[in-house]
């Protein structure tokens, strides 16, 4: 990673104050250039070649998309501007250039059906707005530029921007009991672990140079897997190391929380390819939570 960030021109990340682009721009440090709406946005794809043009960057990571899951249901169109159209274009801009794009996508690309962990060789099936036109735009971006990675990810989080893990330590210190749903199983990702992974899949091609085989998808995500009960549990756990007061957590079925959009029962992903291609391994999302509650409550 430090013949990354030691050398070279600059690496542009799109996805303005979002989790991942904030943990990249920490990790980073100067290289890195974050941008975001007004001046980069996939409603105005002529911003995107503008953007380019000006920062002139060596790689493009693109963590810029819809993730309102359940408005998406509603709001079709600008789900696909942002997750489908807008990376396809932005992949072509890179091929022109010919620079490598790595594009974050999700496991809501599968269905949740399979009973095991997914591998990249699985065919998607998505069964939501948000994961149809997300499966889109890997298959697009793929296509528009031989450079082009597809990162899968899963129930992101971190010590800034709104996500589960935040909301449950303030609602623990609200609620002397929650109720959160106990049969949904997925891997939890710490933004900061899944941007020291891109970096350093940035230095592996920047080191090696670039090698066709490198193109594709794969899955990056915490190592291990538990239930949104689970990582309530262990998140609220943490926290009382801190002075927080631990609240009871029920564990409900899916059905006792009804939302418009439908949430795979069980989008576990394996991220082994990442390790074999690359030599990078993910954390234990146990040791990550113990991190990130670390640093919210340092906050």
């Amino acid at each position: 990673m430090d013949i990354l960030l030691q050398n070279g021109g600059p690496i542009l990340v799109t996805g303005g104050t979002g989790q991942l682009a904030t943990s990249l721009v920490n990790l980073g440090g100067s290289r890195i250039h974050r941008t975001g709406r007004p001046d980069f946005d996939f409603d105005h794809p002529e911003t995107l070649a503008s953007t380019l043009e000006r920062v002139k960057p060596v790689a493009v990571v693109n963590a810029a998309a819809w993730t309102a899951v359940d408005l998406a249901e509603s709001e079709s169109e600008a789900a696909a501007r942002a997750n489908t159209s807008g990376p396809a274009e932005l992949a072509r801009l890179c091929a022109e250039r010919n620079i490598p794009l790595i594009h974050v996508s999700t496991d809501y690309v599968f269905s949740g059906e399979k009973g095991q962990p997914y591998t990249e060789s699985d065919p998607v099936s998505p069964q939501t707005v948000y994961g149809s036109t997300k499966a889109e735009g890997e298959k697009l971006a793929l296509a528009a530029n031989p450079k082009t990675l597809i990162f899968r990810t899963s129930w992101v989080y971190s010590a800034h921007g709104k996500n589960f893990v935040r909301t449950m330590i303030n609602a623990g210190a609200k609620n002397p009991a929650l109720k959160v749903v106990g049969d949904q199983k997925g891997n939890p990702t710490s933004s900061d672990d899944l941007a020291g992974a891109i970096l350093a899949t940035l230095a592996v091609i920047e080191k090696d140079g670039w090698k066709d085989e490198f193109a594709g998808i794969y899955h990056v995500c915490g190592t291990g897997d538990t239930t949104w009960h689970g990582l309530a549990v262990a998140t609220l756990q943490e926290a009382a190391h801190y002075g927080q007061k631990s609240p009871e957590v029920t564990a409900i079925r899916t059905e006792d929380w009804p939302t418009p959009a439908k949430r795979p029962a069980d989008s576990r992903m394996d991220n082994s390819k990442l390790e074999q291609v690359f030599g990078i391994k993910m954390p234990h999302w146990e040791k990550s939570i113990k991190q990130i509650v670390k640093k919210i409550f340092a906050q």
